[in-house]
């Protein structure tokens, strides 16, 4: 479960160590006295239960769509959700849902923007004048706005805050792994093979920096004909349950693509979408409360 700390540091831990030469000397890398808890605090005004990742090895398998449909599924079954919109460069999140502006500032919190069915969200987009300016920011500078979205932005009561990774192993997916109290993750892939070489890396990050991977999902598995309803494999064989076998990790869900999503999504109306039966499975590996 998530917990409210005010300890921060900007000093290294045992989770940040990996592959650093002075790992088998240093006090914080083996544990010791000197780690030091590196979250971030939770907003004082707010209280999360779960945050649980979203995070593919590289882009283009979809995996801002599985954010969007997990948090539509959830809300249905009467979670309270949000979404913390991670992918800085390339955010998506907010034109899924037609949100185009934060909720507003309120003590110098700021207030998400919220659904129509009540998911709030935050991302780089609501803060823009014009969500087609790029983002040219470094490391630290995009690692304190995520920092930002955790501890000054009011979530409230929140059941589950999905936060939708950007692709990837580097700066930021570091900074949401250290910063914030992640329960576990969800690993999104689609069937190639050379995607499977990428989302071990993802997989291997998530074990360095001892963050569980409650599943993982395959995205565009299959393409139904609108002709014959024949399910047509348009990337091939999937071959993801040998992978999953190998690691030891359930496979949640296999998810179609689907040209309605699409539309749904491109027309900010991702909530009336009628997502996969395959969301049951996903979210029944999430942790619960009494958890």
């Amino acid at each position: 479960m998530a917990q409210n700390t005010n300890n921060t540091s900007s000093g290294c831990s045992k989770e940040s160590c990996a592959g650093c030469p002075s790992a088998q000397s240093c006090p914080s890398a083996q544990g010791g006295q000197g780690a030091q808890d590196m979250h971030a605090p939770m907003n004082a005004n707010s209280n999360v239960r779960h945050v649980i990742g979203i995070i593919s090895g590289k882009g283009g398998v979809g995996k801002s769509s599985v954010t969007a449909m997990l948090a539509v599924y959830l809300r249905r079954q009467g979670y309270r959700v949000g979404i913390l919109d991670a992918d800085i460069t390339g955010p998506s999140i907010p034109r899924m849902f037609g949100a185009d502006r934060l909720a507003g500032v309120k003590d110098e919190e700021m207030i998400p923007a919220e659904t129509a069915t009540g998911i709030r969200i935050i991302s780089i987009n609501l803060l823009l004048e014009d969500e087609g300016q790029p983002v040219l920011w470094r490391g630290p500078i995009l690692g304190g706005v995520l920092q930002q979205f955790w501890s000054e932005v009011r979530w409230g009561e929140l059941d589950y805050l999905l936060v939708d990774m950007p692709p990837g192993t580097g700066d930021v997916a570091l900074t949401v792994f250290q910063s914030l109290p992640v329960d576990g993750v969800f690993l999104v892939t689609s069937p190639q093979s050379l995607v499977e070489m990428i989302v071990t890396k993802a997989y291997n990050m998530a074990a360095l920096m001892d963050i569980p991977v409650l599943g993982v999902i395959e995205n565009f598995s299959w393409l139904t004909c609108p002709d014959c309803g024949r399910k047509i494999e348009l990337f091939g064989e999937s071959r993801i349950g040998e992978w999953a076998l190998a690691h030891d990790v359930p496979v949640a869900a296999h998810l179609p693509l689907d040209p309605a999503m699409t539309a749904f999504s491109d027309n900010g109306k991702m909530e009336y979408y009628e997502v996969p039966e395959g969301f049951a499975a996903v979210a029944a590996l999430l942790p619960k409360e009494e958890e």
